[in-house]
């Protein structure tokens, strides 16, 4: 995709990872979704296959302005942002449109709510909260993966930013097996919403914008990159 930032190629990707030896390797999510995207000329085919048959109207001719490669969105309650894997700034007819995109092959979506709060501490309490008022959620059940969580947060806190009109939580997954598939259909239902796959849908509820997600398949010729 032209007007990457901070890039020339799939190559520098590399050194924007938070630990580049461990992540960056052959048929893991972070190279292959590099690769995906900068050899797409506007969203990879697939994204904008599922992007364009939407028929909500906020999302009509939507087409990318600008990405960027580990998108960091601070927090409030400690000293790690989200660092999402690709954040885009797309335009529609309606409006500019903030675009989370989560890269995964057979990597899970980390650890359960009940996981990353067995260590529980002030800081934590304050996120979690930050981050329901931010979905407008109630606090969901322990096994909800909390990566889901922050990323479709760093979507509206984005999308704020830059006066969006709607913004997209977007899961570009590379498993045949659809790891994780299972953990994302959970997030979606927090919002009363079944999902889906290959399907942008609205995630009901009164954020300051409007959510949206989708989980879509990438070309896992791009696993071999």
């Amino acid at each position: 995709m032209s007007r990457i930032l901070l890039t020339t190629g799939p190559a520098d990707w590399k050194k924007l990872l938070a630990d580049p030896q461990k992540h960056w390797q052959t048929g893991y999510s972070a190279r292959t979704l590099a690769h995906s995207w900068e050899q797409s000329e506007g969203f990879p085919p697939e994204v904008s296959a599922v992007l364009t048959q939407t028929t909500e109207p906020l999302l009509a001719k939507l087409s990318p302005f600008l990405a960027m490669p580990e998108f960091k969105v601070p927090l409030p309650g400690g000293n790690r942002p989200s660092q999402n894997d690709v954040f885009v700034l797309a335009r529609s007819s309606a409006g500019p449109v903030c675009i989370m995109v989560e890269g995964k092959v057979n990597e899970s979506f980390g650890p359960t709510l009940d996981e990353w709060r067995a260590d529980a501490s002030p800081g934590k309490a304050e996120r979690l909260d930050f981050l329901l008022r931010t979905l407008c959620i109630s606090p969901p059940g322990g096994a909800i993966r909390y990566q889901l969580l922050h990323r479709a947060a760093s979507a509206i806190i984005t999308g704020e930013q830059y006066h969006a009109v709607a913004a997209i939580v977007l899961v570009h997954s590379f498993s045949e097996q659809r790891t994780g598939w299972a953990d994302y259909s959970a997030f979606v239902r927090l919002f009363g919403v079944e999902a889906v796959c290959e399907v942008l849908q609205h995630l009901t509820g009164a954020p300051s914008i409007p959510l949206f997600a989708a989980w879509v398949a990438g070309d896992r010729r791009f696993l071999e990159s």
